[in-house]
């Protein structure tokens, strides 16, 4: 009998966290990809129109999760990918947005910017970043302390910071695209002091200049019945062409659109994006051994898209059935030489974006736009006017008023009665939705909402002192084309597909959020989740898994 229970014990409780610990069947490859202002209704507006080898093909034999969100604001790009990968939110990876206003040093600083760097690749400074103001350990990173340093991590995006953070602090190498003459991949001294030579071979492969040629809508423009009208008022287009409308001739409009630049504002900067991605997996050997790799991959020509012409154009329809054949590629491309059920692949969104307000307007939807300079021009006479003195605000960016605290202490002024006076006349002004104070974001406790979402994109270290939200659909922008950066659903709401190895097949509309992919991926690959990681993994799909 104790013989009996014995044998019952071993195959209830250690059999299963055998298995799960060997993980013998874990992927050879990671592959994280991030479409920059993806909306998760591009998914289905647009699905009848996608093949059955892109995103039809990871839905259909993956997982998808439709109500996932961002659980912070601001959401910009850099935040975004940082919290991807780090399965925290910039209250503590530390990245508030693209640019802020840093305290300590009493200017705007840029993200992945870093003056103790050389560029490689250019003579340029563009290749001076590195992650160093990331605070937090990324899911590459908990790989390759893992794997002891065997298994690799390369970054590839057009944007240096798209690249740079999901990558992590321990990459063997992030590449961004710089435009300008050149149209070469770089990097930066903070990985290596030379382009390898597969970079090298690729920036003299011509590619570039292929896809400098013109852009016009993939199938008739006339079946394009999930945007508006081609022509209209809503859209920013391009210098040197009257219209914003169809088709558009890169090689003669590249000369006044930053040269090789203009790649980035089109499709086509996608498809070079995979290209030398695919070059990438093939230069450094990603996926070839039983070490797990990683590729962090963001395709950012979509964001330059929705910000040029808008949520509701004909230009961003085209762009996300060509992504769909991009990703078919990359997907066969893995088939073929990593081998069906040997890789996993995530596709999320570092944000959504708003549809134009001059178009709500036109439909009689709430919209419309900020005035930013007249609001600092407002704050600015308050403050003199209620406390005698021109110097109690340092800078106004990014909707959050920074208080001058030698000022303050010098006029005996405390900064809680500065932040009561400033956020209640705030409040006042039209198009002014809430208003937040960092006493409230240090002692409070929100749990849902804009005032979570706050919360949590809040960095004690970092952030203002009073915070302001917009009205829905009111941005500080050109009247032409679409912005991001709210806690509104248009911004985040984004997709979450995962499909490969050890991925079920199935959907969920239970809400996830952003911060809960990388400790999926960590639990998948068995390794430490990223050291900051507030996320939870999604059991729902990996449970699921299990049962299979």
């Amino acid at each position: 009998m104790k013989r009996i229970i014995f044998l019952l014990f071993t195959l209830y409780f250690l059999v299963p966290v055998t298995a799960q610990e060997t993980n013998n069947n874990k992927s050879k490859l990671v592959v994280g990809i991030v479409v920059d202002q993806m909306r998760y209704d591009y998914l289905t507006r647009f699905w009848d129109r996608y093949g059955n080898g892109g995103f039809k093909k990871m839905i259909n034999g993956g997982y998808n999760f439709r109500n996932n969100h961002f659980n912070y604001m601001p959401t910009y790009t850099g935040p975004g990918h940082a919290s991807v990968f780090t399965g925290t939110s910039p209250m503590n990876h530390g990245i508030i947005g693209n640019n802020w206003y840093n305290k300590f040093e009493g200017k705007m600083v840029y993200c992945v910017e870093d003056s103790s760097t050389t560029s490689v690749g250019t003579s340029s400074s563009a290749g001076q970043m590195s992650p160093h103001r990331l605070n937090a350990t990324t899911v590459a990173d908990e790989n390759r302390l893992h794997t002891e340093f065997r298994g690799k991590t390369i970054g590839v995006a057009l944007k240096d910071r798209a690249s740079i953070l999901p990558a992590g602090h321990t990459a063997n190498a992030a590449y961004w695209f710089n435009g300008g003459k050149e149209g070469h991949w770089i990097t930066s001294s903070y990985y290596t002091k030379e382009l390898p030579q597969w970079v090298k071979n690729f920036n003299k492969s011509g590619k570039a200049d292929f896809y400098l040629k013109d852009w016009n809508t993939l199938y008739p423009i006339t079946t394009y019945s999930e945007s508006g009208v081609d022509l209209n008022n809503f859209e920013g287009g391009f210098t040197g062409k009257k219209t914003a409308s169809f088709p558009y001739n890169l090689a003669e409009l590249k000369d006044e659109n930053g040269g090789f630049d203009i790649l980035k504002a089109v499709p086509y900067g996608n498809d070079l994006t995979l290209d030398f991605a695919l070059a990438a997996i093939e230069g450094e050997e990603l996926g070839k051994d039983e070490d797990t790799d990683f590729l962090t991959l963001s395709f950012s020509s979509t964001d330059y898209v929705g910000h040029n012409f808008g949520v509701n154009s004909k230009e961003l329809e085209d762009t996300y059935l060509r992504l769909d054949k991009t990703l078919e590629k990359l997907l066969d491309y893995l088939d073929q030489n990593i081998g069906k059920g040997s890789y996993t692949i995530f596709l999320t969104a570092d944000h959504g974006g708003v549809d134009v307000p001059a178009y709500l307007e036109s439909v009689n939807a709430p919209g419309g736009y900020f005035n930013s300079r007249s609001f600092e021009q407002t704050v600015e006479e308050f403050v003199e006017k209620e406390f005698g003195r021109a110097d109690l605000i340092e800078n106004i960016s990014n909707n959050q008023v920074f208080f001058n605290y030698e000022a303050l202490e010098k006029a005996q002024i405390a900064a809680e009665e500065l932040e009561l006076k400033l956020a209640h006349e705030i409040l006042q002004l039209k198009q002014i939705d809430k208003v937040f104070t960092r006493t409230q974001m240090q002692q409070g406790s929100f749990t849902k909402g804009l005032a979570a979402d706050i919360q949590n994109g809040f960095n004690q270290k970092r952030s203002g002192d009073v915070i302001y939200v917009l009205d829905p659909a009111v941005i500080s922008y050109s009247k032409t084309g679409s912005t991001h950066g709210t806690g509104f659903s248009y911004d985040t709401h984004v997709p979450l597909i995962f499909y490969g190895n050890g991925i079920a097949h199935g959907s969920t509309v239970k809400r996830s959020e952003i911060i809960d992919i990388a400790p999926t991926v960590a639990a998948l690959l068995g390794i430490s989740f990223p050291n900051s990681s507030t996320g939870q993994p999604l059991y729902i799909m990996l449970d699921q898994e299990l049962a299979e």
